[in-house]
């Protein structure tokens, strides 16, 4: 008698062919994404894809650009800064806070967290438009990423010791010569870019912008900074695709998590939780559109474009109404500026009504 042939599955083996083909994507999306083989051993806790794992959570949760200081940090006080953006997030489960941060062990937690922050938001393209390549001078008016996710609140600390008021006051006369430095740099940017705009005026082979940006003119003033810029955006281009790929296989990968992983109390308390943000966004967003009952407010950067005519396309926006967009933040922004100050003088107060004998003269309120 002959064998009785086994039944195969074309779908099984299908998806079997996609996984590899998922975790190179995601890994090509992600900011200097590790192997797909770390991948594949973190789904065993093999150790020695730990470090690469705390390092791919530590530039995704704190995308810096490339030189910073705060880059080239060890291992261990990477490992730290995660655990507590993590923490500050909401992140469920415990065991993460426990791992030792030397990277020993722990790496399909590490895999674990990787899996709970691209189920609650879409990483890869956030980190593709942080780090993508502006090629005209653009300025960002909506502000829908700060209203939805407003963060932790900061922690309230205890002073151990004394605290010397004229210190205190000191900070603050800093924080507003550093405020006003700021408004001067920004308005002498705005002074530059006007004049590049004027001067460039109808250099631009698309007639609808007419001048060009000062990344346009860098590179007719310099020729081997556009071919550095040119390999920059073919590099986006790469990355772009794996993401583009990502998200046709993004369910394999996800079925491949749910099986070695297991769907224990902890995995249901970590979708619970991916809900509840989801939802609590989706409420601050709601909210926002109740209050504002006006046409929708523009989204994502917009180029800056300087027009003698005054036309203006369906998409396109007047200065007029950025500067009324721009006006309602300063007023929402100076409510809680004035609050904060209320909080300061409070807390000085408490603090000198804690030293007999010292006479505090307050600031006038503005």
């Amino acid at each position: 008698m002959g064998r009785r042939r086994q039944r195969v599955d074309p779908a099984a083996g299908a998806r079997a062919g996609a996984l590899p083909e998922a975790i190179a994507a995601l890994s090509r999306s992600l900011p200097s994404g590790p192997s797909p083989e770390i991948f594949r051993r973190a789904k065993f806790d093999r150790p020695e894809a730990t470090s690469a794992l705390w390092q791919l959570l530590f530039r995704v949760l704190s995308p810096l650009p490339v030189g910073n200081a705060l880059a080239s940090l060890a291992l261990e006080a990477q490992a730290h800064l995660v655990k507590s953006a993590l923490c500050s997030q909401g992140y469920p489960r415990l065991a993460l806070a426990q791992l030792p941060e030397d990277g020993s062990q722990g790496s399909r937690e590490l895999l674990l967290a990787l899996s709970w922050l691209l189920a609650r938001g879409p990483v890869p393209e956030q980190m593709l438009a942080q780090a993508r390549v502006p090629l005209g001078d653009e300025m960002t008016v909506c502000q829908c990423e700060a209203l939805a996710s407003p963060g932790p609140p900061a922690p309230h600390m205890e002073a151990e010791g004394p605290v010397d008021v004229r210190r205190v006051q000191w900070l603050m006369g800093k924080l507003q010569f550093r405020w006003r430095q700021l408004v001067s740099s920004q308005q002498e940017q705005c002074a530059l870019l006007s004049k590049i705009h004027l001067y460039t005026r109808g250099c631009h082979g698309d007639q609808s912008l007419g001048h060009l940006s000062v990344t346009e003119a860098e590179m007719l003033r310099d020729p081997e900074g556009g071919q550095q810029l040119l390999q920059t955006l073919e590099r986006e281009n790469q990355r772009l695709e794996a993401v583009l790929a990502w998200r046709h296989t993004e369910l394999v990968f996800w079925r491949w998590m749910a099986g070695g992983c297991g769907r224990g109390p902890e995995w249901s308390a970590a979708r619970r939780a991916s809900r509840e943000a989801v939802e609590k966004e989706l409420g601050a967003l709601q909210q926002c559109w109740k209050q504002d009952s006006g046409p929708a407010r523009p989204h994502g950067p917009h180029r800056l474009v300087r027009r003698e005519d005054g036309a203006a396309g369906e998409r396109d926006l007047r200065a007029a109404e950025v500067i009324r967009t721009l006006r309602s933040q300063e007023a929402c922004l100076e409510a809680v500026l004035r609050r904060l100050q209320g909080q300061c003088r409070q807390e000085l107060a408490r603090l000198v009504g804690a030293l007999p004998g010292l006479i505090w003269i307050p600031p006038p309120g503005r």
